[in-house]
């Protein structure tokens, strides 16, 4: 069995060709994305059964995601409907030291309006192994967060692996709730908490000590995140295991990209990639998260396999245009065994 659920907002993305401002932009490249669905991409990509859930409204671009959710193997036959618009966003990519923007026009989006008791979550994680949502979900608005909430008490009670990507975006928080409000009783139903540099401690207060996320140079410390993963146990006791991703930036087509686990003994670290010619990395946290819950399914008992995966995967991703992963297993666990030379495959 190994049916995943992910359960979130996708979005109609509108972004300028190349590295052209929004201000010089003529036309906008249409595509499609959100943090749960590109769970998804990656999962069907990667073989698993995938199954995403979301609320979207009865109009032409909806139907043209779900076409295109379809087309890259995701099923959504229990997407509900409703509602007035698909949410959109705008991208702008950037290059060296002008960093991307993301202008976001989600507002009373069909997702944002849902309500607790509109998806029959039973139903919904019958034959079901594992469901993840994301920090941006409860952040749309109350009915979100509430839907989220009862559909992680569901799965708890089915026996269903729950994961998360904390993903905080404080933007995003304005029906009058803060972050620190709402996720930790979510977070509290939770097997697999996944986090980068700062998510913990922007929602949790939990930090490294002495770390400066603006003052990296390019490089971070693993190590330092060791206390970060056991302070989130403690907090969070029916953890079994919690991952930081690590970026450093040393601009925005140059990164550095690592990650660590923490399964309640051992910190396992990853190779540090140095990525450095990245064509998108919308989506690369994501990448990260599809990568684990796949290396997590896969490799069963092997969290540094599991992790390695994640991460090589992820590195990948910052190759490939677009919300969603859409590179092979093969070509993800080449990556782990040290091909990174690019040569062409005949």
């Amino acid at each position: 069995m190994k049916k995943v659920v992910t359960f979130g907002e996708i979005m109609l993305r509108l972004a300028t060709p190349g590295y052209l401002r929004f201000s010089q932009a003529t036309e906008l490249t249409a595509t499609f994305g959100g943090g749960e669905a590109n769970v998804a991409v990656s999962l069907a990509n990667y073989g698993l059964e995938a199954e995403f859930v979301t609320r979207l409204p009865k109009n032409d671009i909806a139907q043209a995601c779900e076409m295109n959710l379809h087309k890259h193997g995701v099923k959504t036959s229990h997407v509900i409907y409703g509602g007035e618009r698909l949410g959109i966003y705008f991208l702008e990519t950037g290059a060296v030291a002008r960093p991307s923007k993301v202008v976001y026009d989600r507002a009373h989006s069909s997702i944002a309006d849902i309500q607790p008791g509109m998806v029959n979550w039973e139903e919904v994680f019958q034959g079901a192994r594992w469901f993840h949502w994301t920090g941006i979900t409860p952040a749309l608005s109350q009915g979100a967060a509430d839907a989220c909430l009862e559909a992680i008490r569901v799965a708890n009670k089915m026996g269903v692996t729950v994961s998360t990507d904390l993903n905080y975006r404080k933007n995003l928080w304005k029906y009058g709730k803060s972050a620190s409000d709402v996720m930790p009783a979510l977070v509290e139903g939770c097997d697999v908490i996944l986090g980068n540099e700062e998510d913990a401690e922007k929602v949790f207060g939990i930090k490294p000590e002495g770390f400066d996320v603006t003052a990296t140079g390019g490089h971070v410390d693993a190590t330092e995140f060791e206390s970060v993963c056991k302070q989130m146990m403690a907090r969070f006791p029916r953890a079994k295991k919690v991952i930081i991703t690590l970026r450093g930036s040393i601009n925005a087509n140059h990164n550095t990209w690592a990650g660590v686990l923490y399964g309640g003994q051992k910190l396992y670290r990853s190779p540090n990639y140095d990525i450095t010619h990245i064509v998108d990395r919308v989506g690369g946290g994501d990448s990260f998260m599809g990568g684990l819950v796949y290396g997590l399914i896969t490799y069963p008992g092997d969290d540094q396999k599991a992790l390695d995966f994640a991460v090589a995967a992820s590195c990948l991703k910052h190759t490939i245009y677009g919300d969603f992963n859409l590179a092979t297993v093969a070509e993800v666990e080449n990556l782990m065994k040290g091909d990174g030379s690019g040569r062409v495959s005949r």
